[in-house]
Formats: C-alpha cells, structure tokens, sequence
C-alpha cells in the first residue's frame, strides 16, 4: 500500500479515536505505534517505544511547563484576581460599558498569571458576575465579556499551548512568548471596542458610568504591586535573556509561593494539593508530548508532511491563499479539539507547508494560538461559553452563544491584521536574548 496512503488512514484513525473520547496522547500514541509497525516492522517500532518516553521526559524545553503551571494554580489561590479587578473597575468605570472592559482587562491579567484558560475563565465568572448583576448589565454582554477575555490568558505570556509548540515545533519558547504579547494587547483592546459599540448601539445594555478619583484609581494598584513586579521580573528577565524560559518558570513559582505565604493564604493543605494538581496536568502533557512524538515519528517515515508540503509549494498558489486554507483546517477542528490537541495533530503536517511557502514559525506559532481562541468560543466544544453558563444560573448557553460572535469577529480581525502587519508578532521576539 501507498505510504501516503496508509499515512491518511493513520490520520483518519486517530481523529475518530478522539472524536469517539479517546485521550487525544494515548489516540496518537496507539495509532502511531502501529502505523510504524506497519511501515517498518514490529521490532523497529519498539524501539520507538523504548526511547521515546524517556526522550520526552528529558526533554530541557519541557521543565518550563511544570513550573510555570505550579506558578498559575500558586497565583490562584493567593487571591489576586479580586485585587486586579478592583483595579481595572477603577479605571475603566469612568467609560460607558467600563465593568465589562474591566473583566476583559482582568481576565488578560489573570490568565497571564494563572496560565490556564478554564482556571481564568472559571474565576473571573465566580468574581466578576455578581458584580455585573448588581449594575444591571445585560446578560449577553456580560457572559461574552468573560468568555471572549479568558481567551487572553494564553495570549500573553507565560502560555501552555505556546509551550506545546514550542516543544513539538522545535522553536524558542522564549521567542514564542514574546510573539503573543503584541496579539494579546491588540485582543484587549479590540474586545474593548466591541464593547464601546455595543453598549453605544444598545445604550440599555450597560448602566451609567461610574466615576473614581485619581487617588482611588492609584491606591488600587497597591494591593496589585506584587504581581506587577513578579510578571516583569519573571518575563521581563527572560526576554532580556538574564535567565532562561525554565530558569524564568523557577523564580516565577518560587515568587508565587512568597506571595501566597505573604497574604496568609498559604497552608500545607492548599500546598500539596496545588502540587498534585501541577503533576496532573504536566502529566497529561507529557503522554500528549509521548503521543505526538510517537505519531510524528509515523508521519515522517511516511514522508506524507515532506511530500504534502512539495506538492502545495509546487502549485504555484498565492502564499496567502495557502495559509487561508491552512488555518479554515485549524477553525473547523478548534471546534472539537482543544488547542494543546490541535498543536499534536496539525502542526507536524503544516509547519513544513507554512515554512515552504515563506512564512516565520514564530508567527504562525502566534496565529495558531489565535485560531484556538476562535475555537474556545464556538460551538460544539467551546469551552469558555460551557465554563460560563455552567456556572452562570440565569444566562443559558444559547444567551453566552448569541452574544458571543461579536469577540469571534474581533478574533478574526485580529488574525488579519496580524497577517498584513506580521511585525505584531514578530518585532518583540527579533528583540528577545535566547
């Protein structure tokens, strides 16, 4: 049989695997192996099996992940998010709309810290509606705020599934940091516009402005003034190449803990749990990293990427035209698949495409991370409008859908804008020291 024949047929198995709620790494996992085992032979494929695991496990790249997820869930309980929200309401209460701004700004704060898209999303819901109730915010609006803004978190830096492509894609994590903060301030503030004109064209949809004096707005920023200096201490440090991503995630966990001790919210209780949970989740990463490295390995004995890539790059298409279709690949499966599943799956097979046709890694790193925005905010899976309304008693999922699709073209905006001016995500990593 045609090797990019069983080469499709691999990839077919495994997207029904997932599809039918296989774990997306042991679904790879399983497929690659006996694809290779087929292409190979049986001994061969063992072989595979024996030194990957312990190749991904020592992979240098991925002691980042460990660290900076011990950092987010340390941020978590230390109780920062009441703090930064108090903040943003400050500043932004004086425009109309200004509470949902706020939860958009504090929703990108937070999630830089917390790392975690579901963890962002979940804690700025439970913190930030109530509040949004009580004004009398319209329901469509507030839930859309929260669920457009907790997609910031992996934006801005530190990022999981910048990590997962950084590590699969063999690319600087520090560089691909620096990548997603141009994106992610953009994101900010056109999410803030699409709230500007919403309320402007529905002025019942938000109450009056509020008001706060210039003492109030700085004296917000004092319970803040930790987390500041530990964001630009851990990210600054890094960019400007004083210590390494993983040195970075250390100091970032390290500084995380003293500042949970600091605000008496530290116990022995809260700190073994917050290190079981990190061993959970890097856990999981790792049989995903496992899974991809073994898939990947059947892919390229396949040649199926190489050859997919000479065949597109040989068609003479326009350069865009390749990467519309490229990431129309990515918006349809981001509405099944979580992101860190989309880097597994799809950036073995494209990146070799997107490379061919003259395209930076580092951006399309960015941009890939944008599309999986897209696809947290859309139906069936989109997890941050389930994370809403799940917790949300009064606003359905058909109230958070509807008033979703104004972020989702806010989303798209933003990947365009991105495309036509790629200095958005390239210029501050071309600054980074690796």
């Amino acid at each position: 049989m045609n090797l990019n024949v069983v080469a499709v047929i691999g990839i077919a198995a495994m997207l029904l695997l997932v599809f039918l709620g296989m774990n997306i790494g042991l679904s790879t996992f399983l497929v690659g192996f006996a694809g290779y085992a087929y292409v190979v032979n049986c001994d061969a494929a063992l072989g595979v099996l024996q030194a990957v695991p312990i190749s991904s496990a020592m992979t240098y790249s991925f002691c980042v992940m460990p660290m900076f997820i011990l950092m987010g869930l340390f941020c978590f309980r230390s109780g920062i998010s009441t703090d930064l929200f108090n903040a943003a309401h400050k500043w932004f209460g004086g425009v109309k709309g200004g509470l949902a701004m706020a939860s958009v700004v504090t929703c990108a704060a937070f999630g830089a810290i917390c790392g975690s898209l579901p963890a962002t999303v979940a804690t700025m819901t439970t913190t930030i509606l109530p509040e949004m109730r009580k004004r009398g915010y319209e329901k469509t609006l507030s839930s859309s705020s929260l669920a457009g803004g907790g997609t910031l978190g992996v934006l801005i830096p530190p990022s999981t599934p910048f990590i997962m492509y950084g590590i699969v894609a063999e690319q600087s994590i520090g560089r691909l940091f620096a990548s997603g903060v141009g994106p992610g301030l953009l994101m900010i503030v056109l999410f803030c516009a699409v709230i500007a004109i919403r309320v402007r064209l529905h002025p019942e949809y938000a109450p009056e402005r509020e008001y706060f004096s210039w003492r109030e707005k700085i004296a917000s920023l004092k319970n803040c003034l930790s987390t500041f200096v530990m964001f630009i201490l851990v990210i600054g440090g890094m960019f400007i190449g004083a210590f390494s991503a993983t040195e970075a995630a250390a100091i970032g966990a390290l500084l995380s803990f003293l500042i949970l001790m600091a605000r008496k919210r530290s116990c022995l209780k809260e700190t073994i749990k917050a290190l079981f949970e990190t061993l959970e989740t890097a856990g999981m990463s790792l049989m995903i990293m496992i899974g991809a490295y073994v898939f990947g390995y059947f892919l390229t004995i396949t040649q199926l990427p190489q050859n997919l890539a000479m065949a597109i790059t040989g068609m003479s298409l326009n350069k865009y035209i390749i990467l519309i279709g490229i990431l129309l690949v990515f918006a349809i499966l981001g509405c099944v698949m979580d992101s860190l599943a989309l880097i597994v799956l799809l950036v073995p097979i494209f990146l070799p495409i997107v490379e061919g046709v003259g395209f930076d890694a580092i951006w399309f790193g960015a941009i890939m991370v944008l599309v999986a925005n897209l696809g947290a905010l859309t139906p069936p899976v989109g997890i941050c409008l389930y994370i809403v309304s799940g917790i949300a008693d009064d606003i359905s999922l058909s109230d958070v859908i509807r008033g979703i699709y104004p972020m989702c073209l806010a989303i798209l905006l933003c990947i365009a804008l991105c495309t036509v001016f790629p200095q958005i995500c390239t210029w501050l990593p071309s600054l980074v020291v690796d």
